[in-house]
């Protein structure tokens, strides 16, 4: 297997030293309730949290299904209560990974938005580290969501487009409940990766879209349940728009790319390496430079 970027030797070591990082810290797994939610944290690998993902189910509605390489954990987590609807925010495998196999399971086709239902239809590329974390993406046959969807209850969701990490990206809101299940609009305060298919400018216009609306609660898969989380998703559009005018008054100083990177968030990390830097920093300031501020 080879990895992008530098010489054999030393992209060997790095994925040496990767796997002996994350060998010593598997069996991610732990499961807990808020308010009539119930959750599981699954994962591979136990390096943050960018590299566990969190499943809710409130009442009999499941939104998201984790990577496929959890399945064992899933599996038992959709059987233990009467499921009747899966809702996607979007293609990426931690997200969707594991809907065809609930749909085999339960026989519910999920509901996902038209973006995400075609790319589940015919599959979707997935690189290499992030196979090595989340694991393959079945493709399956979705629906998409109506435009006037509820929980299996009744209660009312707004959907809210929200590209920018991903073309297909949609957060639901609850307005009675005011929760806002994030996908990955939020998941932390700081920026300090991209990935090359981003757009800073895209997130930037999701997020005060969604900074628009009326909630106190994120419910987001990574980073778990975010009280304030309208204030701390404020906080994050602003350390943004602050960053990108950083890059640019830097940019027009004269400073290379490389320089602006080492000087506002330092060395590239051991993922940025092995991504061959398809999430890296570079891609970070590189697209900070585009922001119309």
């Amino acid at each position: 297997m080879s990895l992008p970027g530098g010489n054999l030797l030393c992209k060997i070591s790095a994925f040496r030293r990767f796997i002996a990082a994350v060998d010593s810290s598997m069996a991610v797994l732990d499961k807990f309730q808020y308010q009539g939610i119930d959750a599981i944290r699954v994962g591979r690998f136990n390096l943050g949290i960018n590299s566990s993902f969190i499943l809710y189910r409130l009442g009999n509605t499941l939104i998201d299904t984790g990577p496929t390489n959890q399945w064992r954990y899933v599996k038992p987590f959709v059987e233990e209560k009467p499921l009747q609807q899966l809702i996607l925010t979007h293609h990426h495998e931690d997200h969707s990974g594991n809907a065809g196999r609930i749909k085999t399971l339960t026989n519910i086709t999920p509901l996902a938005p038209e973006l995400t239902v075609q790319k589940l239809k015919r599959g979707f590329r997935i690189p290499i580290t992030q196979r090595i974390l989340w694991g393959a993406a079945d493709r399956v046959e979705a629906a998409v969501i109506p435009q006037d969807l509820c929980l299996a209850d009744g209660e009312r969701v707004e959907s809210i487009f929200t590209p920018g990490h991903a073309k297909d990206m949609t957060c639901y809101l609850l307005p009675e409940r005011g929760w806002l299940f994030s996908a990955d609009l939020y998941i932390a305060n700081h920026l300090k990766l991209l990935r090359v298919d981003e757009d800073i400018a895209t997130i930037l216009e999701s997020t005060k879209r969604v900074l628009a609306l009326e909630f106190d609660t994120i419910i987001c898969p990574h980073r778990g349940i975010v009280k304030d989380g309208k204030q701390r998703l404020q906080e994050k559009y602003d350390y943004i728009v602050n960053l990108a005018a950083e890059v640019q008054q830097l940019h027009q100083q004269g400073y290379s790319q490389k320089a602006i990177t080492l000087q506002l968030l330092g060395k590239e990390n051991l993922m940025s390496r092995l991504s061959g830097y398809n999430f890296s920093k570079i891609n970070l300031i590189r697209s900070c430079q585009k922001v119309v501020l």
